[in-house]
């Protein structure tokens, strides 16, 4: 039975669980998606989501609600301005959590927590699909380079 387990404690004590959610919230306001495992995505999502409720109040008695819980002034600015407009017809639901494998070290589940109506990453304009980069021919690519002690000798002494 799970009675009276309803939190998540993450194996951290109170003020380390606080600080951790913090910065998590902050790198989640400025990158609008990052990488964690299940249970700390699970345990930030609804304080990233209380937080965007009170940015859309846009009065001052929020922005100090947020700025107690969210240390910096530039994203809180951010989050007030772009993030909060950008979700002003949305009743809730403000990120999403996707399953990303697991971490190579221990095998705990990986995830992304991003804002649900995130900008997609632009494409590379360099390299387009399906074309594929010239290669100079084998023996004019390693002119010069990649010698051996012997043959670098050997190209010295004639």
């Amino acid at each position: 039975m799970r009675h009276r387990n309803h939190r998540y404690r993450l194996g951290r004590v109170t003020a380390h669980r606080w600080a951790l959610l913090r910065n998590l919230l902050v790198a989640l306001f400025r990158h609008e998606r990052i990488t964690t495992t299940e249970t700390k995505a699970k345990a930030l999502r609804p304080l990233a989501d209380r937080m965007i409720t009170l940015a859309k109040q846009e009065s001052l008695h929020a922005r100090r609600q947020v700025l107690a819980m969210v240390p910096d002034t530039e994203v809180v600015g951010r989050l007030f301005d772009t993030i909060a407009a950008r979700f002003s017809d949305r009743q809730g639901g403000y990120t999403r959590i996707l399953k990303n494998g697991v971490r190579r070290g221990d095998a705990a589940p990986l995830v992304f927590l991003e804002l649900v109506d995130r900008a997609a990453p632009a494409p590379d304009k360099d390299t387009k699909k399906g074309e594929k980069k010239e290669k100079a021919p084998r023996g004019e690519a390693q002119a010069g380079k990649g010698q051996t002690k012997k043959k670098a000798k050997a190209a010295a002494s004639a």
